[in-house]
């Protein structure tokens, strides 16, 4: 089930929220007799570039600078209809009973968190299906993320 009061906020980073709050209010929704897992995924900034971890999906080699730059931030958003629209479908989706997902926006330093997804299915290979293709259409569709770099 959705938030009737979804969790994509725009606030900052300041405003995390608490991921055990949020297990234990599934744990209470009229849909969790039926669940047997939850998953979440939290991702976060990291120092290294997404061009060096992310190599084979490139096709122009990196550059010695490439390769010795850190990014000490990144610039977020997303498509907030997109995410709700994107929750709405999860629910549809074999053994799915449970979503909720946050994403921040603005300027996200390093080690803070960029997004939370919580899925509830009935079994674990439904939530795992679930939450890996759910995480992959709010990156790849709905989100733009831009890397800052050390001076």
């Amino acid at each position: 089930m959705t938030d009737s009061k979804p969790q994509n906020t725009s606030a900052s980073y300041f405003s995390e929220p608490n991921i055990n709050d949020w297990l234990e209010e599934a744990k209470r929704d009229p849909q969790a007799p039926f669940i047997g897992m939850y998953l979440t995924h939290n991702g976060i900034v990291r120092a290294t570039p997404k061009k060096i971890v992310r190599a084979d999906e490139f096709e122009t080699p990196l550059s010695e600078e490439e390769k010795n730059r850190q990014v000490v931030a990144v610039d977020f958003s997303y498509d907030e209809e997109g995410l709700q629209q994107a929750l709405t479908d999860a629910l549809t989706w074999e053994g799915v009973y449970y979503v909720r997902a946050w994403l921040n926006s603005g300027r996200v330093p390093v080690g803070k968190s960029l997004m939370y997804v919580l899925i509830g299915a009935d079994i674990r290979p439904h939530a795992i299906d679930a939450l890996n293709k759910l995480v992959g259409h709010i990156k790849s569709n709905l989100v733009v993320e831009t890397e800052v770099y050390a001076s």
